[in-house]
C-alpha cells in the first residue's frame, strides 16, 4: 500500500479535528437548552479540555511539518484540495497565534459568563453580569491583540476575520455607508405610508405547543430533515451542530403568534446552509461554511425576504387556521402581510424590522469596538447603550433586558460578530434579486408550499461551494455581480414604498 502523501495525512488529522468540533457543538447546544444552570463550571472544564485537544492538534510540530511539505507540492493538488490546504493553513496560523493557556481560560470563562447572562436577564440587572463580562472582555482583548500582531491587523479586525474571512472594517464600512445615507429617510417614508393603512392588531395567547406545531410544519415544508436535526426552545434562538446533526432553537412568546416562527425561519436558513455543504468535504476545512455573513445571508433571506413575502403569507394562512384556529379580518392575507412587515422604531434587535435592523447592528458595532479598545469600561456599558439608543433610535430601553442584556454575543466572547448580520442582509438582497430574475415562477412555488426551486438554487450557487471561495468571490459566483448594497436597497424601496395592496 503506497505511503500517504503529506496532504493526505493532513486530511486524516483534520478528520479528527472535525470530530472534536462536533462534540464541542453538542456540548454548547446542551449548555443552552438542557444543562442545569449550576453545572456551568463542570461544562466549562469539559469544553476547555476539548478546546485544548483541538488546539494541541492544530499547533503540533507534525501538522507544521505536513503543511510545509504539502505547500511544497501544492501544484500537484486539484482545485478543491488546494483550497482545503489553504484553509488548513489558515486554521493552523490562527491557532499558533493563540496560546493554549488562553484557549482554556476563555472556554471556562465564556460558559460562566453565559450562565451569568441568563441570571442577569432573570433579575433584569446588568450588574449581575458585569463582573464576569469584565473577565470575558479582558480575555477577548488579549486574543485580539495577539491575532492582530500575528496578522498585522487592527485587533477588532483580527476577531472579525474569524467570523467573516476577508472582510475587514474598511470593507464593512464601505457597505454600510450607502445604507446609512438612505435608511433613515426610508424608515420615515415607510412609517408614513403604513400609517395610512395600519394593520389590524392580532391579539390572544398562543401556547408554546401550538407555536411549536406551526413552526414544525413550516420547517418540514422548507426541507428541514428532522431525522438529522432537532428543534428546541431556548432563551436566545440559535443553530448549533455539524452537517448530519444540526440543532435549531427558537424562543416562544405567548402573546406573539409569530415570534417563535420567525426565529425558527431564521435558524432554519442557517441549518439548511450547513446541511447543504459539500458532502464529500464534510470533515475538512474547505467543506465548512464561509463565515457568519454567509450564514446570516441564508437566515435573513429565508426569514425576511422569502418568509415575509406575500407568496409566503398565502402558504402560511391555512397553517395558521390549523394551529391557531385563525378566523376573522385580522387573519386575512393582506392584514398578515402588513403585520409581518410593519416598520416601527423599537429597542429590540431580534424583533426589529428590516429597515431599523441595521441601526441596531451599527450601534453594537460601535459599542464593541469601544469595549475592545478599552475606551469604554464594561461597567459603563449600560449608560453608553442608553445614550446611543436615544441618539440613533430616538428611544430609551425601559430596562436592562430591553437594553444591554438583550444579546448573548458578548457574554460568550463573540466580538467581531455583529457586522455579519448587516453584511448578511446585503448579501441576501443580492441573492434574492438574482433568484427572482432567474426563477420568475418563484412566487407561485412559494405560495403553494413548494420550496425545492429556492433551496435548489441556493444549494447549487452557495451551499455547495463550502469555503472554497472568499465571500466576495462567492457572491460574484452566485450572482454574476460584485458585492454591493444597491440590490438590498432596491429590494427595500420596492417593498416598503409600494402602496398598500400592491404585490411585494
Amino acid at each position: 500500500m503506497p505511503t500517504a502523501t503529506p496532504y493526505q495525512q493532513l486530511e486524516q488529522e483534520f478528520r479528527r479535528l472535525h470530530a472534536f468540533r462536533g462534540v464541542l457543538a453538542l456540548l454548547r447546544w446542551d449548555a443552552a437548552v438542557t444543562m442545569p444552570r449550576a453545572s456551568a463550571d463542570v461544562r466549562g472544564d469539559q469544553l476547555a479540555a476539548l478546546e485544548i485537544e483541538s488546539h494541541t492538534l492544530l499547533v503540533s510540530p507534525r501538522i507544521s511539518r505536513l503543511l510545509d511539505r504539502a505547500d511544497a507540492n501544492a501544484r500537484s493538488l486539484a482545485g478543491w484540495q488546494a483550497a482545503n490546504l489553504r484553509e488548513m493553513r489558515r486554521l493552523h496560523d490562527h491557532a499558533i497565534a493563540t496560546p493554549q493557556s488562553l484557549i482554556a481560560r476563555m472556554a471556562k470563562a465564556f460558559v460562566r459568563s453565559e450562565a451569568r447572562w441568563r441570571e442577569a436577564r432573570e433579575a433584569n440587572e446588568f450588574n449581575v453580569l458585569a463582573p464576569q463580562l469584565e473577565e470575558t472582555v479582558k480575555l477577548v482583548r488579549s486574543k485580539a491583540e495577539l491575532l492582530g500582531q500575528r496578522f498585522s491587523l487592527d485587533p477588532w479586525d483580527a476577531l472579525a476575520d474569524e467570523f467573516t474571512p476577508g472582510l475587514l472594517s474598511r470593507d464593512i464600512e464601505a457597505i454600510f455607508t450607502p445604507l446609512g445615507q438612505r435608511l433613515p429617510g426610508l424608515v420615515t417614508e415607510a412609517i408614513e405610508i403604513q400609517a395610512a393603512a395600519p394593520a389590524l392588531p392580532i391579539e390572544g395567547r398562543f401556547s408554546a405547543s401550538r407555536q411549536r406545531g406551526l413552526a414544525t410544519d413550516v420547517m418540514k415544508a422548507l426541507g428541514f430533515p428532522f431525522d438529522r436535526g432537532r428543534f428546541d426552545e431556548s432563551d436566545h434562538p440559535f443553530t448549533e451542530g455539524v452537517p448530519g446533526d444540526i440543532r435549531v432553537s427558537t424562543r416562544f412568546v405567548q402573546k406573539d403568534p409569530f415570534r417563535g416562527l420567525l426565529g425558527a425561519l431564521h435558524e432554519t436558513g442557517q441549518a439548511l446552509y450547513d446541511l447543504g455543504l459539500p458532502a464529500e468535504w464534510v470533515d475538512q476545512p474547505v467543506g465548512q461554511d464561509r463565515g457568519m455573513a454567509l450564514e446570516e445571508s441564508q437566515s435573513l433571506l429565508l426569514e425576511m425576504m422569502a418568509g415575509r413575502s406575500r407568496a409566503f403569507v398565502t402558504f402560511l394562512r391555512p397553517l395558521l387556521e390549523k394551529h391557531y384556529g385563525a378566523a376573522g379580518p385580522e387573519w386575512s392575507e393582506e392584514n398578515l402581510y402588513r403585520h409581518l412587515n410593519r416598520v416601527a422604531r423599537g429597542t429590540s434587535r431580534t424583533d426589529a424590522d428590516e429597515l431599523t435592523y441595521q441601526t441596531h447592528i451599527w450601534m453594537r458595532y460601535e459599542l464593541e469596538r469601544r469595549l475592545l479598545s478599552g475606551e469604554l469600561a464594561v461597567r459603563e456599558l449600560r449608560d453608553a447603550w442608553i445614550a446611543l439608543s436615544a441618539d440613533r433610535l430616538g428611544l430609551v430601553p425601559a430596562n436592562d433586558v430591553e437594553g444591554c442584556l438583550q444579546d448573548i454575543h458578548w457574554a460568550i466572547g463573540s466580538f467581531g460578530h455583529f457586522p455579519s448580520y448587516g453584511v448578511g442582509a446585503v448579501i441576501a438582497g443580492q441573492l434574492w434579486e438574482t433568484i427572482r430574475e432567474q426563477q420568475p415562477g418563484i412566487d407561485a412555488e412559494i405560495a403553494s408550499g413548494q420550496f425545492g426551486g429556492l433551496l435548489g438554487w441556493l444549494r447549487e450557487r452557495v451551499h455547495a461551494m463550502g469555503a472554497s471561495l472568499g465571500v466576495p468571490q462567492l457572491v460574484q459566483h452566485a450572482t454574476g455581480r460584485t458585492l454591493s448594497a444597491a440590490p438590498f436597497l432596491r429590494y427595500l424601496e420596492r417593498k416598503y414604498l409600494a402602496e398598500p395592496g400592491t404585490p411585494g
